[in-house]
């Protein structure tokens, strides 16, 4: 019975490592929801790793810019988080960029290590607590806190242990893939955008060079210059009087009669 418990609870671990990996690679739809996607891999942690917490620190130049927590004791790992600003396992291992192995609370604490962090973490009941860098080859992104109310074996660190901070490195690194790839998916289409409005703008201009040349029976570049001319008085983007030309709005009236001058 005790065996078959075993195998039901590896099974069930494997079904959700899997999950979490999945859910880990989805950033690049449209919907994609930074907090959402990082509070969801908290609460795999929390789960996959029999924590009591768990929480993500997104850090840039070395301070944290935004948390996101496990929906289980949430309240507790934000202020655990937030109790890292003059230093705790997160900024450590952002760092470092290596893991913060497990580490007895109430020992940091006598220690004086992270003042703050440990004292908060004491009045939460948290006995001993882990973190693992967010990061993609030389792109930091912050790091992965986990709590639990065990005290670690500190003579001889166990397999179990050196296991759990493996599984919360493997899903750390996933993450981090995922936000890698959603900064890559955003920067693209940005530049794409970009690159659309340029070429529609250019494509509106040719128009109306067209058009006025055609109207005021002159070349394209005498044309040109009349609209440039033209945007320049007004204090006006030459986009908007080509569209307005194009488009036959209204203040493009002053631009219907050949102006003077023209060969």
């Amino acid at each position: 019975m005790h065996h078959c418990n075993r195998e039901d609870r590896h099974g069930n671990r494997e079904i959700r490592l899997a999950a979490a990996l999945v859910e880990a690679a989805d950033t690049l739809s449209d919907g994609f929801d930074r907090g959402r996607y990082l509070r969801r891999l908290s609460d795999h942690c929390v789960a996959l790793l029999e924590a009591r917490t768990a929480g993500i620190m997104l850090i840039e130049g070395g301070e944290a810019v935004s948390y996101a927590v496990s929906s289980l004791h949430q309240e507790a790992a934000l202020d655990l988080l937030e109790a890292q600003r003059h230093g705790g396992p997160c900024l450590d291992s952002h760092g470092s960029g290596k893991p913060v192995a497990p580490v007895s609370v109430q020992v940091a604490h006598a220690a004086a290590r992270w003042p703050d962090f440990t004292g908060a973490a004491l009045r939460h009941g948290i006995g001993t607590t882990f973190a693992v860098p967010l990061r993609r080859g030389e792109t930091p992104f912050g790091a992965l806190n986990v709590f639990t109310p065990e005290l670690p074996e500190h003579a001889h660190p166990s397999p179990q242990g050196e296991f759990t901070v493996q599984l919360a490195q493997l899903i750390a690194d996933a993450a981090a893939v995922g936000l890698a790839n959603h900064r890559a998916h955003a920067r693209h289409r940005t530049l794409a955008a970009q690159l659309q409005e340029a070429l529609s703008s250019r494509v509106r201009i040719e128009q109306a060079k067209g058009m006025l040349a055609e109207r005021w029976r002159t070349d394209v570049d005498e044309a040109f210059a009349a609209l440039r001319r033209h945007a320049r008085s007004h204090r006006l983007p030459l986009e908007r009087v080509a569209t307005a030309v194009v488009e036959d709005r209204p203040e493009a009236a002053a631009l219907h009669d050949r102006p003077p001058g023209l060969s």
